[in-house]
């Protein structure tokens, strides 16, 4: 009893998935995907270059790399020439150490001719000598500091624009690394390693295949029987007098009708216009880009 069930089980699954060619179909289309065409940012000799056709590529991943010798000499250039610049700047606490010194002196002989004039043993002029002295001296430190300060400053905004083109470069070598920017498949490979790259110049072309797009075309009169977000039911051959079903979902529409493309049949034979539609559809692997396809509103 249990085999009996499960044989019933196996023969609806099959007739769900694969229905025969006769199913009456509401628009028909072919399959397109997103793709993108990955350039180079940077010019030179492209060293190394990891990217074959039918090849599946992550986001983030590393695939080579533009020659970068002359950019990261220019680099340590200018980083020799910072280290140079900043070497020239002033040590301010070993420049005024030698007038503390004579500070903490004349602040000790102020402390003991006060002591003194207090006593009776030093005279007023004395006094005032030795606080003129120490007021001197504070005023020498701090025009030292403030001239050492000014030097300082003056050698660091000199490396200012120095660091700036580094950051450059640094951006430049980031861009000499070719790193793929969307997960998919690899379509087409337009270079090759060792080959001169350029700015602009076109490496590969990936698309998502995860997910494809059915363009399919519908007359009309079905134009109101469509909406953003409804839910379809897409079908593919799949093999004699069957059909793959997959779930779709409606998400753009054309505003605009067009004469009926020749490749393409739709329910109304006769209908000269047709609108555009787009279904998003899952892809197990069966759905090929280019690859004829139905739907079921």
């Amino acid at each position: 009893m249990k085999h009996s069930f499960f044989v019933s089980l196996a023969l609806t699954t099959v007739l769900f998935s694969c229905k025969s060619s006769t199913m009456d179909s509401d628009a028909a289309g072919s399959f397109e995907s997103v793709e993108t065409i990955i350039s180079t940012e940077a010019s030179g000799i492209l060293m190394q270059f990891n990217v074959e056709e039918g090849q599946s590529l992550k986001v983030g991943q590393w695939v080579g790399y533009v020659d970068s010798i002359q950019l990261y000499l220019k680099k340590k250039q200018l980083e020799a020439q910072i280290t140079s610049t900043l070497g020239q700047k002033p040590d301010i606490p070993v420049q005024i150490a030698s007038l503390q010194t004579q500070l903490q002196e004349a602040e000790k002989n102020q402390t003991r001719t006060l002591n003194l004039f207090k006593a009776g043993a030093s005279t007023q002029q004395q006094l005032d000598d030795i606080n003129s002295n120490v007021e001197t001296i504070k005023k020498q430190i701090e025009a030292q500091r403030s001239s050492l300060g000014i030097t300082s400053n003056t050698l660091n905004r000199e490396t200012a624009p120095l660091q700036r083109q580094i950051d450059q470069l640094n951006d430049q070598l980031v861009k000499c690394r070719v790193v793929n920017p969307v997960n998919g498949t690899v379509l087409s490979k337009y270079a090759q390693a060792h080959e001169v790259a350029n700015p602009g110049k076109a490496l590969y072309k990936i698309a998502a295949t995860d997910t494809l797009i059915l363009r399919a075309y519908i007359t009309g009169t079905q134009i109101s029987q469509v909406r953003l977000g409804q839910k379809v039911t897409v079908q593919i051959d799949d093999g004699e007098k069957k059909f793959r079903n997959y779930p779709g979902v409606i998400y753009w529409v054309s505003d605009k009708s067009e004469f009926t493309p020749k490749t393409i049949p739709t329910k109304e034979e006769r209908a000269d216009l047709v609108y555009a539609i787009k279904v998003r559809v899952p892809n197990d692997g069966y759905i090929k880009i280019g690859m004829y396809g139905q739907m079921k509103l």
